[in-house]
């Protein structure tokens, strides 16, 4: 229709109107208010929760077909093989819980679990890629107590998303190609390596890498999801724990994970940990994560030199973010292990004082090079047992983060893992098995003879840097939820995105555009195709030497409450993430 015609016919429309009523009714539009929000790492996984929250599920509800879908579609990441961590906020309660899901050691682990025979250490390669790396998954149990305090929906509806891709197919995304493509030198091809159904799943009968697009079934998987909607407990006994500790035994490089510690498995509920951070409280998962560390960084930037009100545009606000990084991955190194085992100075870590005091080693100036770890323990009445050693404890990246948010206000921030990139290679029940054990030190002593609080032994849980965060406003009502994969970077990625939301005024999706930084020493490493060239001079003159990255690998998932209530969320480029929308109209 030609323009001046349209303007035309609402003209006469109007003058007609006015003729019959003397004042023209104002025409309103109906705009939908986004109620509800899914974040993930895979379209399929976001769609799949929010089937559940147009069902009339819950936050917790929608994360359970989530993850259990995720375990199908992006298995180089997460899945009921591996375990995680979660954080929810009760909107009737005002209060945030965590869920401890941390894959266990077998009990017939010991210090020198990678050590080889002639009590030489292991490569992380070996290691990885070995049946010694499984733990007792934690994924399902962990989920399942979440569920029964927070659940909706019946749990055994929680699955159809799930299994319905199981069954009819799902297209292999782009990501997920690239990483069997880059595991393929890895993956056992023949039984004298290793066990091959790994292979026999990713790859053709001519040997190559299924290609993206290819729309692969995994039967075995429905199965085992039939098994978990029924009774979730059946995960750990009977034939699927039977063939989890089958798999993890199996020769070569077979580990000792037995059914009875698959049995004997616990996921655990605690408070959050809490700390403040300007007008808002920000709450995470306590230990063996890293989220003290997230804190820690806040903390200190409260401390320290405040930033400009130039933001992200500022290169002299991205040093003293640096700054407030390298002092907390110093105690993170030093101290952060499973506290069921091991002496944690967390009251101290977190004191008023000790944070007051880090914070003076951030100046204007230029980079502090003498930062190392700091002495909690003198500010706070308990006492370490004994004095641990520095550890320098390798993780990789096959990790998740998922943020969902429900109409009534609950949220959850969940970080899910296998640990490296379809973790240990070993499958069982249609899933990839977790490597967990690897995020332990594989040191169980430093050069002077001091233990490492990190280091294997039966039963504890490996220290983790998987840090999922809710954030609350000054009525303590739901504002943020923001984490992300990324082994030891979390702590940065997750760090910078909050720093952008709250201090600099980004949105979630600016912030998590901004470039990824990680400082852990002297070195600073930076994206170079996302940091202006400006910053990256800044971090030079200021003292740092700048690694100009080509990628970090995070996959930040983050959601922000409005002012008018209305949710906002971001999805990290770097991967395939995506944001789904529940629109009040659709309740």
């Amino acid at each position: 229709m030609n323009f001046n015609l349209k303007i035309f016919i609402l003209l006469t429309f109007i003058i007609t109107g006015c003729a019959e009523t003397e004042t023209a009714a104002p025409v309103t539009e109906d705009v939908k208010k986004a109620v509800g929000m899914v974040v993930t790492a895979n379209p399929v996984a976001t769609e799949a929760g929010l089937e559940i929250l147009r069902a009339g599920g819950s936050a917790m509800d929608a994360a359970v077909a989530v993850e259990a879908t995720l375990s199908l579609v992006e298995p180089q990441s997460s899945g009921l093989g591996g375990g995680g961590f979660m954080v929810h906020y009760d909107a009737d309660t005002k209060t945030v819980d965590y869920y401890n899901g941390r894959e266990k050691a077998p009990m017939g682990a010991t210090k020198e679990l990678f050590f080889d025979e002639n009590g030489e250490k292991l490569s992380f390669r070996m290691a990885k890629n070995s049946g010694r790396s499984i733990g007792a998954p934690g994924a399902v149990a962990v989920l399942n107590l979440a569920h029964q305090d927070h659940g909706r929906l019946a749990w055994s509806e929680l699955f159809a998303p799930a299994m319905r891709h199981s069954v009819e197919g799902f297209s292999i995304s782009p990501r997920m190609h690239n990483s069997i493509v880059s595991s393929e030198e890895n993956i056992y091809k023949t039984p004298e390596e290793g066990p091959t159904d790994l292979y026999h799943y990713l790859f053709s009968e001519d040997g190559k890498p299924l290609p993206a697009g290819y729309i692969l079934k995994n039967p075995q998987y429905a199965e085992t999801l039939k098994i978990v909607a029924s009774n979730p407990a059946d995960f750990y006994r009977g034939d699927i724990a039977a063939s989890i500790a089958a798999s993890a035994q199996q020769m070569p490089n077979g580990g000792t994970l037995a059914v009875s510690d698959i049995e004997n498995y616990n996921a655990v509920k605690r408070d959050a940990y809490c700390s403040t951070y300007r007008n808002t409280t920000l709450c995470g998962s306590a230990l063996p994560s890293s989220w003290v560390s997230v804190s820690m960084v806040m903390s200190i930037l409260n401390e320290a030199p405040q930033f400009s009100d130039a933001g992200a545009d500022d290169p002299q606000n991205w040093t003293l973010l640096a700054e407030a990084l390298r002092i907390t991955y110093a105690d993170n190194n030093q101290f952060i292990a499973d506290d069921d085992f091991v002496d944690v100075p967390i009251k101290g870590l977190m004191s008023d004082a000790y944070i007051k005091d880090r914070a003076k080693l951030i100046s204007r100036d230029g980079a502090n090079n003498n930062i190392v770890s700091g002495d909690p323990w003198a500010y706070q009445d308990q006492q370490a047992s004994l004095d641990y050693g520095k550890d320098a404890t390798l993780d990789t990246h096959g990790t998740t983060h998922f943020v969902i948010v429900d109409a009534q206000g609950n949220a959850v921030s969940m970080t899910a893992t296998v640990e490296g990139y379809f973790g240990s290679l070993r499958m069982a029940g249609g899933m990839v098995l977790n490597n967990q054990l690897t995020d332990f030190s594989f040191d169980y002593e430093d050069a002077d003879g001091n233990p490492i609080a990190n280091a294997v032994a039966p039963g504890k849980r490996p220290r983790s840097s998987m840090s999922p965060t809710i954030v609350l406003d000054e009525n303590d009502d739901f504002l943020m939820a923001v984490g992300s994969p990324g082994g030891r970077n979390i702590i940065s990625y997750v760090a910078k995105t909050v720093v952008g939301i709250m201090s600099w005024g980004l949105s979630p999706q600016e912030a998590i555009d901004l470039p990824n930084m990680v400082a852990r020493t002297e070195q600073v490493r930076i994206e170079r195709h996302r940091a202006k060239p400006e910053i990256i001079q800044a971090l030079r003159d200021y003292g740092y030497n700048v690694f100009e990255s080509e990628g970090e690998i995070s996959g930040l998932s983050a959601v922000l409450k409005l002012d008018d209530g209305t949710l906002e969320g971001g999805a990290d480029p770097r991967r395939e993430g995506t944001v789904g929308i529940l629109y009040d109209d659709e309740l």
